[in-house]
């Protein structure tokens, strides 16, 4: 069993303080912010120490409907080539939705969007897990999210739903113990519940952050310090099983290096208070220095752990699956035919309904929509800010009131960076900012970033480009 310790999120901007805290076993670098041929040079000094470094993954969508893209499957694999780390990790959730199944346009959320608990859901992530699995030359760990919103007519608890998938696919989980948190505040359930239902054995480790609670809403920010409540379940866990690696997670607001190794050690004691009450502690420490504590699957000792909440009938399920062996769809996916359809289109009238400003469906609380499709446009704003810092600088205080209206009518379709330049185009094209130096500022901005593009096979998109940019020129 791999044995990471205890770690911290790796981040630019406390790059220089990670590399100076002792007791730094291991860090965690988002995949997405790495180029494997242009290494940080913090992390190489890292990894050449012995110090554990993890890509964790946020935009490949293992709970979306279409099957895992192979290029991003193929980054996410090179980076854990580059970095020489024992696994990835990502999220099950949905990331963006829309395209072929459903004949609309495909939508970004930009964000991690909770799958619903259901049998359907269920069949899907594990086929995307499975093609994962095979397409990485690490072990696969996933993790669950912090969730503003509940899908209407869930068939399972979250434990249920992470028991089920780690028993069926033999994928590792990464436990974030202050996403139940926020799953508790938010949407009612009891993080002691999900700890019992959940197979412990397949922990590869375990994510532990800050956050906010507004107007009963709690916000997982990872912006602020851990709070004790997120504590108590990461004790709480640690007196069911010792946790094979803990990391503190901190992505803004970062403080003073004496303020985050008070956290870390903060961490440490919940770990071991949990650790002063867990029986037979001796013993199973003793297993998993052996190796024997976990195995490299979550299956055969799964069983052993399995609760009563979570047993189906085995003719139910036997049955379900003789009605949908016939129909598994023509690519071979396994799933019943219909089955990534229906999840398509339920997701992108969610994600619709958050971004675009189409009706919310039926069964959703409109009020919690509201807040989570706020949360989006501010956190989308905020991103286009750091990706593209001129434009805050260019457009002084009005950025920040621009955008969030361009973003109410322009639902992002691609990454970040591609939303910077869709929001100066938008500008440009309404002749704003009415400042003429700012207009001509941005203009040059614009010009100089959108470059040239392969041309279109379509007439009336070229002839619509090339009018765009000799207006936008002017």
């Amino acid at each position: 069993m791999l044995r990471l310790g205890t770690g911290i999120g790796w981040r630019p901007e406390i790059a220089d303080a990670v590399e100076d805290m002792p007791g730094i076993d291991w860090v965690e670098a988002v995949a997405e912010n790495v180029c494997p041929g242009h290494l940080p040079e913090s992390l190489l000094r890292l990894r050449e120490r012995g110090v554990t470094v993890v890509p964790h993954g946020v935009s490949l969508g293992l709970g979306g409907a279409e099957r895992p893209d192979e290029e991003r499957l193929a980054a996410l694999a090179e980076r854990a080539e580059a970095l020489r780390s024992p696994l990835v990790t990502e999220h099950i959730a949905f990331v963006r939705a829309g395209g072929p199944m459903t004949a609309s346009e495909r939508l970004e959320a930009g964000h991690l969007l909770p799958v619903p608990r259901t049998r359907d859901a269920l069949d899907v992530l594990c086929e995307n897990v499975r093609i994962a699995q095979d397409a990485l030359p690490v072990p696969l760990a996933v993790e669950n999210i912090a969730a503003l919103i509940s899908w209407p007519g869930e068939e399972m608890t979250e434990g249920q739903f992470l028991y089920e998938l780690a028993d069926r696919t033999g994928v590792r989980l990464l436990i974030d113990v202050a996403n139940l948190h926020t799953n508790h505040v938010n949407r009612g359930e009891d993080p002691a519940r999900a700890l019992d239902e959940l197979p412990l054995e397949a922990i590869a480790y375990v994510h532990v952050a800050g956050g906010f609670e507004r107007d009963g809403v709690w916000h997982d920010s990872h912006a602020h310090p851990v709070p004790r409540p997120v504590l108590d379940i990461l004790a709480d866990l640690a007196s069911r099983v010792p946790p094979p690696g803990v990391l503190l997670e901190r992505d803004e607001n970062f403080p003073e290096a004496g303020e985050l190794k008070g956290e870390l050690d903060a961490v440490r004691e919940a770990v071991a208070r949990g650790g002063r009450g867990r029986p037979d502690t001796g013993r199973f420490a003793a297993k998993a220095e052996a190796g024997e504590a976990k195995p490299d699957t979550a299956r055969g000792t799964a069983d052993a752990i399995r609760t009563d909440t979570i047993k189906r009938d085995a003719t139910e399920v036997d049955t379900e699956r003789a009605d949908t062996a016939g129909a598994a769809s023509g690519a071979g996916a396994g799933c019943a035919a219909g089955v990534r359809q229906r999840l398509a289109l339920a997701q992108t009238a969610v994600l619709s309904a958050l971004v675009a400003g189409t009706p919310v469906p039926d069964g959703f609380d409109r009020v919690r929509m509201g807040v989570q499709a706020r949360a989006l446009a501010a956190k989308r704003a905020d991103v286009v800010a750091k990706v593209a810092p001129e434009l805050p600088v260019i457009l002084g205080a009005r950025y920040r009131p621009a955008f969030l209206a361009y973003a109410q009518e322009r639902p992002m379709t691609g990454g970040y960076r591609w939303d910077a330049l869709e929001f100066a185009e938008h500008l440009l094209s309404v002749r704003e900012p009415r400042d003429a130096r700012a207009r001509r500022a941005l203009r040059d901005w614009w010009l100089e970033r959108s470059g040239p593009a392969p041309r279109s096979h379509r007439p009336a998109v070229r002839l619509a480009r090339a009018t765009r940019r000799v207006l936008l020129r002017r």
